[in-house]
């Protein structure tokens, strides 16, 4: 951008609000939002998909992207209404470019296009974990350099966030995601799906536990591996089952439960420390467990650093975090053409 263009940019920016519209679509979930400069949630209307996927017991991609064809269109109209500001006042379009399942994603990918082409606005692809990490910025103030922890279905990464939109990988999960692993001890104990909310709670409520193992990996790894602790919990189940005994649901939630945030809160800690990390950030489906925010909480407390989580509705997949995220790319004016395609694999460090 040159300097007259970032002087106009600036100008511009301080004489009427920026109005991003922001399409979500990356899984089960089929959002539009608008939030005003980056941090103003003017409406954030969401269309849950758990009750069409619950017989399933998991994500069906084909019904999935079915659903949110259906749903686009009114979920559109009903964010532009709810909000107050009319089509003609919105600064930019922005929509979730990847990860997630592909058909899904194309769905919010055509609708992003096709009302940016039709309102000659700007239009911004988003990487669907920068929404989570930034979903922070709609109810704090970020500091940098900080650490995110990203705990989700598909996703269990360690972040460094250098400055703003600068992102560094220092951990990631090397198999089973943490919430893909609450899902899958939970269909085994036979709780419904969603697992996660199940496990928790029948964690929070146990007042014994049946022992489960942690998974370190290398003395100095930031890495993350959970599909060892499934399997035990697996065996625990399946051992009970062939004995013909009553599986403790509850004592195995916690064991679980327990070495999945052990493991979380020690490499989260050590990363913070390393980095010298202003602020902890916590991000994702899984940042809505009680038992993971009360134990970073505690820890960060120990080593004086805040900790910053989303209140529960910014937690799983909505679109006022990609529209938090957006605004990162608003303020450096950088734009996407409209042959954006959808990036199921899309790379953070790229975006």
């Amino acid at each position: 951008m040159s300097n007259e263009d970032q002087l106009q940019h600036e100008q511009a920016s301080t004489d009427k609000p920026v109005y991003i519209l922001a399409i979500e679509t990356s899984c089960d979930e089929t959002s539009v939002a608008i939030v005003e400069n980056g941090k103003i949630i003017r409406s954030n209307v969401i269309s849950s998909q758990i009750e069409t996927h619950q017989r399933y017991g998991g994500v069906v991609p084909e019904v999935a992207s079915r659903k949110h064809v259906e749903s686009i269109t009114w979920m559109l109209e009903e964010a532009v209404a709810e909000a107050g500001v009319s089509l003609q006042e919105l600064s930019a379009i922005a929509v979730t470019e990847g990860p997630g399942l592909i058909g899904a994603l194309l769905v919010g990918v055509v609708a992003g296009k096709a009302l940016a082409c039709a309102l000659d606005l700007p239009l911004i692809g988003v990487h669907h974990i920068a929404g989570h990490i930034y979903a922070n910025q709609l109810v704090h103030e970020l500091a940098y350099p900080s650490i995110s922890l990203v705990v989700s279905g598909g996703h269990t990464e360690l972040i460094l966030l250098e400055g703003p939109g600068q992102f560094r990988f220092i951990g990631r999960t090397r198999d089973d995601a943490a919430g893909e692993a609450y899902d899958k001890i939970a269909r085994a104990m036979g709780l419904p799906y969603p697992g996660g909310p199940h496990v928790d709670r029948l964690a929070q409520e146990a007042d014994s536990e049946i022992k489960m193992p942690r998974s370190w990996l290398e003395v100095d790894s930031y890495d993350f591996s959970f599909s060892g602790l499934k399997s035990a919990v697996l065996n625990v189940v399946n051992q009970s089952k062939m004995r013909g005994e009553t599986v403790q649901v509850a004592q195995i939630a916690k064991g679980f439960q327990a070495s999945v945030i052990d493991v979380l809160v020690e490499k989260a800690g050590r990363a913070v420390q390393e980095f010298g990390a202003k602020q902890l950030l916590l991000a994702g489906g899984v940042a809505a467990n009680k038992g993971l925010r009360s134990a970073l909480a505690e820890r960060c407390e120990q080593l004086g650093v805040p900790l910053l989580v989303p209140p529960h509705r910014l937690c799983t997949d909505n679109a006022a975090m990609i529209a938090a995220a957006a605004f990162l790319k608003w303020d450096k004016q950088e734009f996407d053409a409209m042959d954006l395609k959808a990036e199921p694999q899309l790379k953070l460090e790229e975006w």
